[in-house]
């Protein structure tokens, strides 16, 4: 079996994958480097590949996707129908919601504010501030990522809530769970709101005019989920009209966000180029390495795969 590695591993993740599946044949290069030829001769990847490549694999028995996200890959005829398709949920809640948590805490404090005063060499107080402390919090989407997130700010002191599609089954962390048809009763309520849903129909443009009148005033918003939850003329304007305190973004809707986008000159806007994820923090990679190990066992044994996408 050929087993191709687009991963940036070390030595410790090589012999972790290659005790997962004794004897066979482990190819390592990157998504940037691998040729055709190493793709279509592949009966497992493991990592994120140019979907154009895939319609040439004839014996690809598992693809393994380095990330949570797998909407590029659902297309019909992208990945060959015999193969399996999994994707790495679970492995990104510690890196995105400390992220977010940290840009969140940041603007509540006025550290950007503080920052531009530094370049200025300017000695000036911004004024009051706000706490986490007993706070209301709103965590849109209660995955891996927003337990996470749910969980740094009960330890801050907040009150946390959710709002997921399915509500009868969440995380023990969150205090109480609604369905998307609480959800401008509950915008009403929380001084943070965080999103970290996925893009689907139901949510493209969720974010608009309508929910940021919804919110609170003076609260923050943050999205660390997918950036075409949001309007950005309507946060913007949310900002501007001083209704929103702050918002904190790491996904916009187009990426990389133009230079002619309004977000970046809003007022009390923090962004961040879609960087919490990925492995830029080394647990991440660990945890990649990890679920696609898993996978390459039970692969071999016959078994359901975790993380299993029907496509």
């Amino acid at each position: 079996m050929n087993i191709l590695v687009l991963l940036p591993v070390n030595d410790r993740h090589r012999a972790i994958l290659e005790s997962s599946a004794p004897g066979e044949d482990f190819i390592y290069t990157s998504a940037d480097a691998v040729t055709h030829e190493q793709v279509a001769d592949a009966d497992v990847i493991l990592g994120n590949v140019d979907p154009a490549m895939l319609p040439a694999c004839e014996h690809l028995q598992l693809l393994q996707l380095q990330t949570a996200g797998y909407d590029d890959y659902l297309a019909a005829g992208t990945v060959p129908a015999e193969a399996k398709l999994s994707c790495s949920i679970g492995a990104y809640g510690q890196a995105v919601s400390e992220h977010i948590f940290a840009m969140v805490l940041s603007m509540m404090k006025r550290l950007p504010g503080y920052h531009d005063l530094q370049r200025q060499h300017r000695w000036e107080d911004l004024g009051p501030v706000t706490s986490l402390k007993n706070a209301n919090v709103l965590v849109l989407g209660a995955g891996d990522i927003g337990g996470h997130f749910a969980t740094l700010c009960r330890n801050m002191g907040a009150h946390v809530r959710g709002i997921k599609r399915h509500p009868l089954v969440y995380p023990i962390v969150f205090e109480d769970m609604d369905g998307m048809d609480a959800l401008s009763e509950r915008l009403a309520e929380a001084d943070i709101v965080a999103s970290f849903m996925p893009s689907t129909p139901e949510t493209r443009g969720l974010a608009n005019a309508e929910f940021f009148a919804a919110m609170k005033p003076g609260a923050f918003f943050a999205n660390g989920g997918r950036g075409d939850l949001v309007v950005a003329d309507d946060l913007v304007a949310a900002l501007e009209s001083g209704h929103l305190a702050g918002a904190a973004v790491d996904v916009t809707d187009p990426e990389p966000l133009p230079e002619t986008s309004p977000l970046w000159d809003a007022p009390n806007m923090l962004i961040t180029p879609h960087v919490s994820g990925w492995f830029h923090l080394a647990a991440t990679l660990n945890n990649v390495v990890d679920i696609a190990a898993e996978n390459l066992r039970h692969l071999q044994a016959g078994e359901t795969l975790r993380c299993w996408i029907e496509h």
